[in-house]
């Protein structure tokens, strides 16, 4: 005799209804221990707190298709804090990019409303903090493009409720309304010191952390003084270097002859185009051992280092592998979009 649940749609899942909607109990129960403890791996005193992370289904079979979930994920990985950490702000920006739109009209309710949400706190981080404006307008273009767009139609409405979409509606209104009093204002007279007033040694360490070359564009046409350090050989040659393998540059240079590295990078980005995970600072990483997604620079409650017997098989096997870097793109391939 087959097993019903008390949930068809989810065995065993216990379901809680919220002014957003009806979550799952263990999420919800998730999301409030990050907030309370905060995604940081150890507190002052010592204590663990909670790592944000999210257990996932490689392998989506026909019998499981959608099993993982969007909406879920993106709460378990605490993708709303993470736009206040500079090192992942860019990370949710592309991630953001390549929903909002006109895809995100075939998303769940409970994903869109995520989504949106996740891009109101860009906007007002980004507003407050006069960070990353160029981001900030492609999601905004994005934006404009969803509230212009024909909507799917379904006998001759919108498909999803009424509800639903007035409420987004107003909230992208809200995001359009914040985006268009954006300003970026100067530094005050009295701030020093200025950038331009470090030496020179240290302008040319802040040119070569820039992995992006409109950055180093940008950096050229703001001052003369700028612009002499971006020209020089030693900047191109690093990004070469940082985007690209020793394999690939040999095969598209010829180091033996009197090389221009900023041709050279143009060349290579050209033939082997830039890795997706080398465009930020910090990116999700796929456990290989457990099938967890987490954020690298927080970690994540391993199987390898919870069970001793399961360590030692894996030390005789070769040892342990490192985690996959998992780009935006290749996140959104879990899912059933």
């Amino acid at each position: 005799m087959p097993f019903i649940s008390k949930d068809w749609r989810s065995p065993g899942e216990a379901w809680v209804k919220t002014q957003e909607g009806w979550e799952k109990k263990k999420v919800l129960e998730k999301c409030k221990a990050i907030r309370e403890h905060g995604s940081i791996e150890e507190t002052d005193d010592g204590d663990s707190t909670v790592q944000p992370h999210c257990q996932i289904t490689i392998k989506c079979t026909r019998e499981i298709a959608g099993f993982n979930e969007l909406d879920e994920a993106v709460k378990q990985l605490d993708f709303r804090s993470a736009v206040h950490d500079v090192r992942r702000f860019n990370y949710i920006c592309a991630f953001l990019e390549l929903l909002v739109g006109q895809q995100m009209i075939t998303l769940s309710g409970c994903a869109q409303k995520a989504l949106l949400s996740m891009l109101e706190e860009v906007a007002a981080h980004a507003i407050a903090i006069q960070h990353n404006p160029r981001g900030l307008r492609k999601l905004i273009a994005n934006l404009r493009a969803l509230r212009t767009a024909e909507r799917a139609a379904c006998w001759g409405g919108p498909l999803g409720s009424q509800l639903l979409w007035h409420q987004h509606a107003a909230t992208i209104e809200r995001i359009l309304s914040m985006a268009a009093n954006m300003q970026i204002h100067e530094p005050s007279p009295d701030t020093n010191p200025k950038l331009l007033q470090l030496p020179e040694e240290c302008l040319r360490e802040v040119i070569l952390r820039l992995s992006d070359h409109r950055d180093l564009t940008s950096s050229s046409q703001a001052s003369n003084q700028l612009a002499v350090l971006v020209d020089e050989q030693r900047v191109w040659r690093e990004l070469c270097r940082f985007h690209f393998t020793n394999q690939q540059i040999d095969m598209v240079v010829d180091t033996e002859k009197k090389v221009d590295w900023k041709q050279a990078y143009h060349s290579l980005k050209r033939t082997f185009g830039l890795r997706e995970d080398r465009q930020y600072a910090e990116t999700l990483s796929l456990c290989r051992h457990c099938r967890c997604l987490f954020w690298r620079s927080l970690g994540h409650p391993c199987i390898a280092d919870q069970c001793p017997e399961y360590r030692a098989r894996l030390q005789e096997a070769g040892g342990l592998l490192p985690p996959s870097p998992v780009p935006p793109s290749a996140f959104l391939k879990f899912f059933s979009l």
